[in-house]
Order: structure tokens, then sequence, then C-alpha cells
């Protein structure tokens, strides 16, 4: 009976071994994919800092096209809208067409028609005439629909006019640039009644 009770002894203590080379194992193998995914992330970051600082760099928003090569050009359907007077109902008729440098951004855009449509709607039919008479309030129009035009794609641009406002600067933080794929809105028709 010693013998078979000395005999599990020295087994116990093997598997204790083997149990604690395959702990060792495994943390091993965790630490090293922990230490792989950290430095994937700061080679990510490292480039999506270099590519920041050069899209700030250029401010040029057509960067991306090639010299030489024309724009695309996306025209969406003419919109007619009522307009917030609150004295006299007004409307418009505005006919915008949206300048993209990619022509593969040209067919995304496309597939995200009626959200965009929308979405320009809506800034169109909170404007009134006399917003829509200036050129300063064309021109505001215009920055609000490239705006909208890329947030149904989830690309969130900052409202330009909070920088050009006279009001108090608050302290900025540090956001990303994001450059808009659409380089320019231009009118084709603008017609307020």
């Amino acid at each position: 009976m010693a013998t078979a009770a000395a005999g599990n002894e020295v087994a116990a203590k093997g598997g204790g071994k083997k149990k604690l080379i395959i702990i060792i194992a495994i943390v091993l193998v965790l630490v090293l994919a922990g230490v792989g995914a950290l430095l994937m992330m700061k080679k990510k970051a490292a480039n999506a800092d270099e590519e920041g600082g050069a899209a700030e760099e250029t401010h040029a928003p057509a960067a991306h096209a090639k010299p030489g090569t024309p724009p695309t050009f996306v025209p969406l359907d003419p919109f007619t809208v009522n307009l917030a007077d609150k004295e006299v109902d007004r409307f418009a008729q505005v006919g915008v067409t949206l300048e993209v440098a990619d022509p593969k951004f040209a067919d995304q855009l496309k597939a995200y028609m009626p959200a965009i449509r929308n979405n320009v709607l809506l800034v169109l039919s909170h404007k009134t005439s006399a917003e829509l008479l200036t050129v300063e309030g064309k021109e505001k129009l215009a920055r609000e629909i490239r705006r909208e035009a890329v947030r149904p794609m989830g690309i969130e641009l900052d409202d330009e006019e909070e920088e050009d406002s006279d009001a108090p600067k608050k302290k900025k933080r540090k956001k990303k640039q994001v450059e808009s794929p659409v380089t320019q809105v231009l009118f084709s028709t603008f017609i307020v009644q």
C-alpha cells in the first residue's frame, strides 16, 4: 500500500508540472498577442496622424483629382420647397449639382440619393426668402448642402460658419479634419417666389 500511495504522489507531481507548463504557455501566447495588437494600434495611429497632417497642409479640396482630368458632376433633381417665411407664402425652386473628384464616390452618392435629397429638402425648408436672396445666404446654403450630402454616408463635416462667426472663440478641441469628397455645390437654377 505504501508503494501505491507513493506512485499516486509522483503522478500528481508530474501532472502539476504539465499544468504549470500549459498555463505558462497560454500566458506567454496572450502576452505576445497583446504586444502585437498594441504595436498594430500604434502603427495605425501613426499612419492616421501622418494622413491627418497631410490633409491639414493641403487645403485644396480637389487634391485627390488627377491634374488634367475633369471632375465628376452628380446632378440632383430640382427641389421645390415652401420657405419658412411667416408673413407670406413663398417657395423656392433650386437645382443643385454636386462636384466630386472621384467617379467611384459619385456612384456611392447615387446609392444614398433618397437620404441626400431628404437632407437637402430639410435644409431648404428652414430657409427664408430673405436668407436665400443674398449672396452670403446662397454661399451658406451651399456649405450646408455640402455637409448634408455626405452625412448619410457617415461623414461628419464641421460647420464652417462657426469658424467664420465673430462670436468669442471657445477652446477648440483637437478634432481630426475630415475632407469632404464633395468638392463643391453648384446651383443650376435658383428661383425664389
